[in-house]
C-alpha cells in the first residue's frame, strides 16, 4: 500500500511539473499592455461632406465583386439609422483609427488613410485626455502619416524593435480601437515576412493572424519584449471584417518615412529607370542562371541612370548597392529607399556572366501616361508558321524607325497549336537559349535558330507590346515549322 502511495505521489509531481512547464511556455501579455498601452492613442477625424452621395461603409458590404482585394480598414462613417432627405447644413463624416506616440514632445505615427481628407483630427489618450492634432506630413505610397499634439508635460512613448530580428511564428500583440472600442488588445503570431501586396511596391509587409478590424488602422504591432515591430495597415477581407490575414508596415520603413516628413515635409525616393519582371524557373534556365533570382530588365528608359550606366534589356539585376535582389519585388524597395543623388553599384547577370555597373540614382517622379498601341505590318501573301506555331513578318524600315529598333519580327498570326504566349501585333526582338542572346532580324534567321533546337528546348522571347516590354518563356517546340 505504501508503494502505491509513493508511486501516486511521484506521478502527481510529474504532472505538476508538466503543467508548470506548459504554463511557462504560454505567453503573458499583461505586463506588456501595462507598460506600453499608455502610448497607444485613439484617433478620430472630422470631414465636412462635400457631396450628397452616401459614403460606402466598409463593414457590412458583402458583394465581393465590389470589395477591393485588399481593403484599408477604417470606417469612413459611423453606422447609424437611415435618414431621409437632409435639411440645413450637411452632417460631417467621422472616422476612427489608432496611432502611437513616438516622442515625448507629441509626435504620433499612424496611417495616411486614417487622416486622409480630414478637416479636424482629435487624439484621445488612455487617461481620457483629448488633443487637437496637426498633420506634419503623409505618404500615401507607404500609408504612413506623422501628426503632432501639443502638451506641456512629457508624454509616454513606445520602444522600437529591429524588424530584421523578427521571426515567423513569433508572438505579436496589437493594441487599437477596432470599431471604436478603445484600447482593445489582440494577439497572434507572425505568419510571414516580406509580403508584397497589389500596388504596394515599397513596403515588405509583415503578415500576421492577429485579429485586426476597422479602427485598428495605424496602431502598433508589438513583439513580446514590448517593442513596436510594425504599424497595422491592411487586412485581406471579403466582408470588411477580420478573416485571419492582417498586414503591418515594418517599423524601420515607417520611421524612415516619418524622419523625412519631419525634416522636409515630403518623401523622396530613388529611381533608376528600368521596367522589370520576375525571374521564373524557365527564365533562369533560358538565361543560364543557377536558380530563379533577381529582377529581369525588359526595358530601359532612354536617358535614365540605368541607360547611362549601360544597363541592357535582358540583364538580370542580382544585387543593388550591396543588397541581394532575390525577387523582382525587392528591387523597387531597395532603389526606392536609396536617396536621390547617391552613387550605387549594381550587379547584373548578362550573357552567362556577372558584371558590375555603377550609376547615380535619380528621384522618382509621377507615373507616365498609358502607352500607345504598336504599329502593325501588312500580312504578306505567303508566310508559313515556324516551330513556335506563329506566323511572323519582318518590320519595315519605317516601323523600325518609329519604334527605334534595329530589327524585330512582328507577329501576324497565332496558330491554335502555338507554343508562344504572344498576340497578333507583338514584336519579337530577342531570343534567348542556354544563356545565348540573339537579336531577331529576319524570318529566315529565326527559322534556322529554331530548326537546330531540340523539341523540348526552353527558350525566352523578348516581346514588345505597344510601349511595354516583357519576356515570354516557351517550353518545347512543334515538330515542324
Amino acid at each position: 500500500m505504501q508503494w502505491i502511495r509513493t508511486q501516486a505521489a511521484l506521478l502527481a509531481l510529474v504532472f505538476a511539473g508538466v503543467a508548470i512547464a506548459q504554463g511557462r511556455e504560454l505567453p503573458d501579455f499583461v505586463k506588456l499592455v501595462e507598460d506600453q498601452g499608455a502610448a497607444v492613442v485613439n484617433i478620430s477625424t472630422t470631414q465636412a461632406r462635400r457631396t450628397v452621395a452616401a459614403v460606402p461603409q466598409i463593414p457590412g458590404i458583402e458583394d465581393e465583386e465590389v470589395q477591393e482585394f485588399f481593403r484599408r480598414f477604417i470606417p469612413r462613417q459611423q453606422p447609424g439609422p437611415q435618414q431621409g432627405p437632409q435639411q440645413g447644413p450637411r452632417p460631417e463624416s467621422r472616422s476612427l483609427g489608432s496611432g502611437f506616440i513616438i516622442s515625448a514632445d507629441g509626435y504620433i505615427l499612424t496611417n495616411a488613410h486614417v487622416i486622409d481628407g480630414a478637416d479636424e483630427i482629435t487624439v484621445k489618450l488612455t487617461d481620457k485626455r483629448e488633443y487637437k492634432a496637426k498633420v506634419i506630413g503623409a505618404d500615401k505610397r507607404t500609408d504612413v502619416a506623422l501628426i503632432r499634439i501639443e502638451n506641456t508635460a512629457p508624454l509616454p512613448t513606445v520602444k522600437f524593435a529591429d524588424p530584421s530580428r523578427l521571426k515567423v511564428g513569433e508572438w505579436v500583440v496589437a493594441i487599437g480601437s477596432p470599431f471604436g472600442f478603445e484600447n482593445t488588445v489582440t494577439a497572434g503570431i507572425v505568419s510571414a515576412k516580406g509580403r508584397s501586396l497589389p500596388s504596394e511596391n515599397f513596403v515588405p509587409f509583415i503578415q500576421t493572424d492577429v485579429a485586426i478590424n476597422p479602427g485598428n488602422s495605424g496602431g502598433p504591432l508589438f513583439n513580446m519584449r514590448g517593442e513596436v515591430v510594425g504599424v497595422n495597415s491592411q487586412i485581406y477581407s471579403r466582408t470588411g471584417g477580420f478573416m485571419g490575414l492582417s498586414f503591418a508596415i515594418p517599423i524601420d520603413v515607417a520611421l524612415d518615412i516619418q524622419k523625412q516628413l519631419r525634416d522636409k515635409g515630403r518623401v523622396s525616393r530613388g529611381r533608376i529607370g528600368v521596367v522589370i519582371q520576375e525571374v521564373s524557373k524557365d527564365l533562369a534556365t533560358s538565361f543560364g542562371l543557377d536558380r530563379p533570382r533577381g529582377a529581369l530588365v525588359n526595358a530601359v528608359e532612354k536617358g535614365s541612370p540605368a541607360d547611362k550606366a549601360g544597363v541592357e534589356a535582358t540583364d538580370i539585376i542580382t544585387k543593388f548597392d550591396g543588397k541581394l535582389v532575390e525577387s523582382s519585388n525587392d528591387l523597387p524597395r531597395i532603389v526606392g529607399s536609396t536617396r536621390p543623388g547617391a552613387k550605387a553599384d549594381m550587379e547584373v547577370w548578362r550573357r552567362g556572366a556577372s558584371r558590375t555597373l555603377s550609376l547615380t540614382v535619380a528621384e522618382l517622379q509621377e507615373a507616365r501616361g498609358p502607352a500607345q498601341d504598336a504599329p502593325r505590318s501588312q500580312k504578306p501573301a505567303e508566310l508559313a508558321a515556324n516551330r513556335l506555331g506563329i506566323v511572323v513578318s519582318e518590320l519595315t524600315a519605317r516601323q523600325k524607325e518609329e519604334m527605334k529598333v534595329a530589327g524585330g519580327l512582328v507577329v501576324m498570326e497565332v496558330k491554335p497549336d502555338a507554343r508562344a504566349d504572344v498576340r497578333r501585333g507583338d514584336v519579337l526582338l530577342t531570343l534567348v537559349h542556354k544563356g545565348q542572346h540573339t537579336e531577331l532580324k529576319s524570318t529566315e534567321q529565326l527559322n534556322k535558330l529554331l530548326a537546330g533546337m531540340d523539341k523540348n528546348a526552353v527558350i525566352t522571347l523578348q516581346v514588345r507590346r505597344g510601349e511595354s516590354m516583357a519576356f515570354v518563356t516557351v517550353n518545347g517546340l512543334t515538330d515542324k515549322g
